[in-house]
């Protein structure tokens, strides 16, 4: 996770917390969401993290960075969307062991370079597997602030089944406030499929962004391999690199 100074003021370090598992919804067969309600609640901005800790009998301690995906505007509460990672400590807890009611200790909302507020400048959002999720936090961000300023998210993942958050990315799109929502799926389309079927090229970042005009503030998260094809693509076909920011995590097959 990006580290960055945080635009939300604050002095010295963020302290460790207790926070109370509220409400546990699968998104994907892998991706589950965890509402997680913290002793002391403090304001986010959407692109920015919490670190979980888990400590075992013995002392041993394990931590991890996720992406908080819900809008700031939910007060009280947090999302975490997390996908279960092959011999994953911390993910693999969350999906098998946590029911609603348990307590987990947390650390945030940090973070502070890839984080974004709802205005009218264009918007560009790229991502890959779970990369979606602080860019959903952007989106539920927009429209909870009745942002209509064109926005425009182009999304990779390997299967249908893949998509995190499909149906409320359908819902956005379907609202006509400017926002469009573009897939591509990389291994397997459901018949009938009318969206992009390859990994992102510059020929698609060219279609997805060239109504937006030559400055959109862009947002690109997910695998390292994708988030510099996607950056050096978008300065290819004549995006300002100063307005890219972007944010990458381990390989995966998206």
């Amino acid at each position: 996770m990006t580290d960055a100074p945080s635009p939300v003021a604050r002095r010295g370090p963020v302290p460790w917390q207790v926070a109370t598992v509220t409400a546990i919804r699968p998104e994907t067969p892998t991706v589950t969401s965890f509402t997680l309600r913290p002793a002391e609640w403090r304001p986010h901005v959407a692109g920015q993290h919490y670190d979980v800790r888990l400590t075992a009998e013995d002392g041993y301690q394990a931590e991890r960075s996720y992406s908080i995906a819900s809008a700031p505007e939910e007060a009280g509460q947090i999302d975490l969307t997390i996908e279960l990672v092959p011999d994953g400590e911390v993910s693999a807890y969350f999906h098998e062991v946590i029911v609603p009611g348990d307590l987990v200790e947390v650390r945030g909302p940090i973070g502070g370079y890839f984080s974004w507020r709802p205005g009218e400048r264009p918007l560009l959002l790229a991502g890959g597997g779970s990369g979606v999720v602080p860019l959903m936090a952007m989106l539920r961000a927009r429209a909870a602030a009745g942002a209509r300023g064109p926005a425009r998210l182009l999304y990779s993942a390997r299967e249908p089944d893949e998509v995190i958050y499909h149906g409320e990315l359908a819902r956005f799109a379907a609202a006509r406030d400017g926002f469009e929502a573009f897939f591509t799926l990389t291994r397997r389309q459901p018949p009938g499929w009318t969206g992009y079927a390859r990994r992102i090229d510059r020929e698609m970042l060219a279609e997805v962004a060239r109504p937006l005009g030559t400055e959109p503030d862009v947002y690109v998260c997910g695998p390292t391999r994708l988030v510099e094809v996607v950056a050096d693509g978008l300065v290819a076909v004549g995006v300002p690199a100063a307005r890219i920011r972007t944010e990458r995590f381990g390989p995966t097959g998206t």
